[in-house]
């Protein structure tokens, strides 16, 4: 009898022992999956810490805000006194909260004028894209820009084209989300007060893969962000 409640009690404390250590392995997964940022979100807080750091050394600049058209793009240092600055973040979307991301960069500070340059990671390459929902998000991003400054811009969508992994039937389907997006920036312009600058004539190729711009691509955006501080600077 004696020998079996040992036998009993060491079963138990056994039992114990392994509960404990699969509720440390499942607490240690928990906290780690807690810990580890999702897909993307570190480069955003380097672009963001970088952005800070810029910002801190400039008055009234003229902030550039985008996907990696932006980012990947050359600024001119200045338009009337005022620094360019390039706020362009890979993969951002009109999902992406940028005015959330950029509130904590540009501080106290206020902004001469921001130019938003977005939209095609928003457009699928395999179905039709939703118009509507699509410009609520626009929306709801230019009246957050809005209370940074009194000069919003936002640049018409960039075309694609076929090229590289951008089959022609890719290109042709996203290029029927891009007018169906194009047609709502008007009156998405008209509700919120920005200015909608549009995408001047290109010659193709004018991407290296279908999306990202080549020389010719960015001469056309160039033109664009000139005639956006044109604008700005009156």
């Amino acid at each position: 009898m004696m020998r079996d409640a040992t036998q009993t009690r060491w079963g138990v404390a056994l039992v114990a022992l392994m509960a404990m250590v699969v509720a440390a392995f499942l607490l240690g997964r928990a906290q780690q999956a807690r810990r580890t940022p999702p897909p993307g979100s570190e480069h955003r807080m380097v672009r963001q810490q970088v952005l800070y750091l810029t910002l801190s050394r400039t008055e009234a600049p003229i902030i550039v805000l985008g996907d990696s058209i932006v980012e990947a793009a050359i600024l001119p240092p200045s338009a009337c006194g005022h620094a360019l600055v390039n706020a362009g973040l890979s993969g951002a979307s009109t999902a992406s909260d940028l005015a959330g991301w950029l509130k904590p960069a540009v501080g106290e500070s206020r902004p001469f004028a921001i130019i938003v340059s977005l939209g095609i990671n928003d457009v699928p390459t395999n179905s039709a894209g939703n118009a509507d929902a699509f410009a609520g998000r626009y929306e709801a991003l230019l009246r957050e820009l809005s209370k940074l400054t009194d000069r919003i811009y936002f640049i018409e969508i960039p075309p694609v084209e076929a090229r590289a992994r951008m089959t022609p039937d890719m290109a042709k389907t996203a290029m029927a989300t891009i007018g169906s997006y194009r047609a709502a920036l008007p009156d998405l312009a008209r509700r919120t007060g920005a200015t909608l600058l549009p995408w001047p004539e290109v010659q193709a190729p004018f991407t290296i893969d279908g999306v990202h711009l080549n020389a010719e691509g960015y001469r056309a955006w160039n033109e664009a962000i000139q005639h956006g501080t044109a604008l700005a600077c009156g």
